[in-house]
């Protein structure tokens, strides 16, 4: 397995926000992490990422004990709500900011971002400054970035809830396309149960520090927990 998350717990204070965490995921594989506001979705990605430590547990990432080890060596990408691009850099430059500071040739710069633009449809927005873009343009250019740089595992925490519904969908659509021509492995936070569904190649499921993933997505509707079939019946009734 090429992510394999060990006994992870964590808590602050008294209150247990994570309670013996264990789960693997393969490469090139997307797994959807559901769960209501304050499961403990975001501080499991935050303590894969290195953000926050684990009071217990061990994460290996392609057989590396990276459980120590600090975020920026980790060469893992976190990605939340905000796409946090830099304001005085236009999308070209926003885009081509990791291969810049890893030294890329120019020459390969341009031919990527270039690549990258047309794959996020933004071929025309070039030059334009993040404040000249719309939200769901702004997060278009913060995948990107993340991308460009072939990151071994991506981590999306709510990257699409603060999009209108439209939009949202268009991001869910081009976050599939884009993540299977770049096979990325990636972890993907939701507390919509419809998003879970769509972005995930399997699904786990996060109640009260506990994790639970799925080995089908048809396990995962069937599961009274997670709130699918509720969600099935009240269309069924409307």
């Amino acid at each position: 397995m090429f992510l394999q998350i060990q006994n992870i717990k964590k808590s602050y204070g008294k209150i247990a926000i994570l309670q013996n965490i264990n789960f693997s995921i393969a490469a090139n594989t997307t797994v959807s992490i559901l769960g209501k506001s304050g499961c403990g979705k975001s501080t499991l990605l935050k303590i894969i990422a290195g953000l926050t430590f684990a009071d217990e547990g061990t994460i290996l990432l392609n057989k590396k004990n990276i459980t120590s080890i600090v975020p920026n060596l980790r060469n893992i990408v976190y990605l939340s709500q905000e796409p946090l691009l830099f304001p005085h850099l236009n999308v070209f430059d926003n885009i081509a900011f990791g291969l810049k500071i890893r030294h890329v040739c120019k020459e390969s710069i341009k031919q990527q971002v270039v690549a990258m633009l047309a794959n996020i449809e933004l071929e025309s927005e070039a030059l334009k400054k993040p404040d000249q873009l719309s939200g769901g343009q702004k997060q278009r250019v913060a995948f990107a970035r993340a991308l460009i740089i072939n990151p071994p595992l991506l981590l999306l925490d709510e990257p699409f809830s603060s999009l209108d519904a439209e939009v949202r969908t268009n991001m869910q659509i081009l976050f599939k396309r884009i993540a299977q021509q770049y096979a990325c492995t990636a972890l993907f936070v939701t507390h919509d149960v419809k998003e879970a569904l769509i972005i995930g190649d399997s699904i786990a499921y996060m109640q009260q520090g506990h994790l639970e993933l799925f080995a089908s997505k048809q396990d995962f509707i069937n599961n009274k927990n997670t709130g699918v079939q509720n969600e099935i019946n009240f269309w069924k009734n409307l």
